[in-house]
């Protein structure tokens, strides 16, 4: 009878949609799933006038996803990568600088303090002797600034170094789960916990680095960069590789079809491009200038013990020693120096101090800087702490609105794919009613039916 065939085919539509309320219930709490639910349509009555219909049945099962939705949320992840990985070395450069036990400023002011005390007594040996340990005190923080900016150099390259070996397994991920898609796809089999497999992938790949994602007709993803090259073509995908060279410590390729690209990584947004433009546009300057405090206060000092006699009559020689580039001790005090190697006369005669005051004159001296131009030595210092304050605020600033953007771009989507508890409740209230009702209707057509037999019988 058409009215039993008509009612478990609603009975087995009702243990689908059932089955599938049960599995977004039981994934309520998985990261990146999407829910999904039951499409329902009614099946015709053929080619008999008098019928009303042969029953119902389960069409499809649907994907609540919005791709729109789901690329805003990538865009949020690549902004949040670029500016979260930044923010920790700026925050220690600042505690570093901005310490009073560590701080170039206070080294300067302690040296150009001890040569002012001495000018009391240019003879005393304990005041001479305190310019020389204050001398040595001051090389030594910029010694251990040094550091610090090495120490971040190498911790930024390595830290880069594993997020591109991690970019390649998703990127590798994603390449392998598109091929599974598509042959699911034509075999007409469900590819939902891969799609959703292959979106999460997309996202961990989108915090690292910007990606452009486009849809196939074949259920496959095509995913690039945002400067255009491409990391997977269906099932086909690059390589990234870190590969510093001496002029260049950042270089970045991607070898994609036997052909490989020179990458500008500072372009590349998220995590490697944050890191990128932190350690060109902030690290390295930030230890140029220092370096360049460093050249200027040695050869000024030095140039002036030069005009100037010790207390033997002979003419001055360098105090400090400065070696270029990213040594460990870019300043030093020179290894031979003595107390009586101070030229503090500016004519040889005993307890003339014409020199003393020039060398104390240098502190409120011009020093030219790379990032912040001309300023003062006393000031220069001050200025650069300054200037990384800001840059630090900027960063904090844009760290939190794009906290703040991603975590709405989250929710958007959690609105349309997202597990609702209370709605996927009311489906399995819903559900089993039909279920039941429809077995009800069993029921009753097999009542009617042994009355038919009973009445013909």
């Amino acid at each position: 009878m058409a009215i039993i065939n008509n009612a478990l085919s609603g009975a087995l539509a009702a243990q689908v949609a059932l089955a599938t309320a049960g599995q977004n219930i039981a994934n309520l709490q998985t990261k990146g799933y999407t829910r999904q639910g039951a499409l329902l349509t009614a099946v015709g009555p053929g080619a008999d006038p008098r019928a009303a219909g042969n029953g119902v049945q389960v069409s499809s099962l649907l994907r609540f996803s919005d791709g729109y939705k789901s690329q805003a949320m990538w865009r949020a992840a690549s902004e949040l990568g670029a500016h979260t990985q930044t923010q920790p070395y700026l925050s220690q450069l600042e505690s570093v600088m901005g310490d009073d036990t560590a701080s170039l400023s206070a080294g300067i002011d302690e040296f150009f303090g001890a040569l002012n005390a001495v000018a009391g007594d240019p003879g005393s040996t304990p005041l001479r002797q305190q310019v020389l340990t204050s001398a040595g005190l001051m090389a030594e923080r910029f010694n251990g600034l040094n550091n610090v900016f090495n120490a971040q150099l190498q911790s930024v390259r390595t830290q880069r170094s594993a997020i591109v070996d991690s970019a390649n397994a998703q990127i590798a991920t994603i390449a392998r789960l598109n091929q599974q898609i598509s042959e699911a796809q034509a075999s007409g089999r469900s590819a939902s916990s891969m799609i959703d497999a292959r979106d999460q992938a997309i996202d961990d790949l989108a915090g690292k680095m910007a990606l452009e994602v486009s849809d196939n007709a074949d259920g496959t993803r095509n995913v690039s960069l945002k400067t255009g090259q491409a990391l997977v073509l269906g099932n086909l995908h690059g390589t990234l590789k870190a590969a510093p060279t001496a002029t260049n410590p950042q270089e970045f390729t991607l070898t994609f079809a036997n052909t490989t690209y020179v990458l500008d990584a500072g372009k590349l947004g998220g995590q490697l491009g944050g890191l990128t433009k932190y350690e060109t546009e902030k690290l390295l300057p930030m230890q140029s200038d220092i370096a360049d405090i460093a050249r200027q206060i040695a050869d000024k000092v030095n140039t002036q013990l030069g005009a100037g006699f010790k207390p033997d009559g002979t003419a001055g020689t360098p105090l400090f020693v400065y070696t270029p580039g990213s040594n460990a001790d870019m300043l030093k005090v020179t290894g031979s120096f003595l107390v009586a190697d101070l030229a503090f006369s500016s004519d040889g005669t005993p307890g003339d101090t014409g020199n003393l005051q020039k060398l104390v004159a240098v502190k409120t001296q011009p020093i030219t800087v790379g990032t912040i131009g001309t300023v003062l030595l006393s000031d220069a210092d001050t200025q650069l702490i300054g200037k990384l304050g800001v840059d630090s605020q900027l960063n904090k600033a844009a760290l939190k609105t794009s906290q703040t953007v991603r975590t709405q771009s989250v929710d958007d989507w959690q609105s349309t794919s997202g597990v609702n508890q209370d709605e996927e409740a009311v489906n399995l209230v819903e559900f089993q009613n039909m279920f039941q009702a429809n077995m009800k209707v069993i029921s009753v057509a097999n009542q009617l039916f042994d009355a038919t037999l009973a009445m013909m019988g």
